[in-house]
């Protein structure tokens, strides 16, 4: 079987405006010739004009979140085919801040998932146990029963990431040890496979939580990690760059 491609995604939440497209261009020069697939979620407003601005180049563009339906009255909220329109490949689903914030289950984040797969871009999926979860030893658990909910059937076949960001690592300087990340790795790609067979075999698992130029490299190379969701890293690119560099 194919070895996962590897990928460095950032997600930039709710910051950006225009002056920022400087630094995802910088992130773009920086980021040629990159040992993996290279990518910046910006917000919404911002898809477009970034997706412009970094044509020709090898990193692209994605969304932060999507309705689950193609179209309707759904004030304020954004859809799949809006994103594709715009410029995204690719669209962070499940994220921890949304499951929590918005009180999204699996059941939405699957709903959401299909959606992405109708509009042609590729998901990425985010997983992950609270601190409250990991310290009753329910991590594992936790975790691959989201991925069990979240992945719905239709991704046999298709392009698709899961993201692993344990929620209380999540913009908090902490991060878990190694064997801890690679324990939940190991339980996810297990899971993948029971699900999607050989084909759960190719989809990469990212970390997400902390990741930063100096924890990178080893995060990067524990096993069955297969890249990272970066989040405040990922806002300038000489930070950024570091992350990627370190694949």
């Amino acid at each position: 079987m194919t070895a996962p491609t590897p990928l460095i995604a950032g997600n930039w939440k709710m910051n950006g405006t225009a002056a920022a497209l400087g630094e995802a261009k910088a992130i773009a020069e920086g980021a040629a010739g990159a040992a993996g697939r290279v990518a910046i979620c910006p917000p919404a407003v911002l898809i477009h004009r970034m997706a412009e601005a970094l044509a020709g180049s090898s990193v692209l563009v994605g969304g932060q979140d999507a309705h689950w339906e193609d179209a309707g009255a759904f004030t304020g909220d954004t859809s799949a085919e809006m994103l594709a329109d715009a410029g995204a490949k690719l669209v962070i689903l499940g994220h921890s801040e949304r499951r929590d914030g918005y009180r999204e289950t699996d059941d939405i984040v699957a709903a959401k998932t299909r959606a992405a797969l109708r509009a042609g871009v590729e998901p990425i999926v985010c997983v992950g146990e609270t601190l409250a979860q990991r310290k009753a030893g329910e991590a594992l658990a936790v975790v691959t029963g989201q991925v069990r909910g979240s992945l719905p059937a239709e991704l046999a076949g298709q392009a698709f990431s899961v993201a692993y960001e344990p929620v209380w690592a999540i913009g908090t300087g902490l991060t878990p040890t190694m064997p801890e990340i690679e324990e939940v790795h190991r339980a996810i790609r297990a899971t993948l496979v029971e699900q999607f067979d050989d084909h759960g075999k190719t989809a990469p698992i990212l970390y997400g939580g902390s990741v930063k130029p100096g924890n990178a490299a080893e995060i990067l190379h524990a096993d069955e990690v297969g890249g990272a969701l970066v989040g405040g890293a990922s806002l300038k690119a000489e930070d950024f760059l570091g992350i990627i560099r370190a694949l």
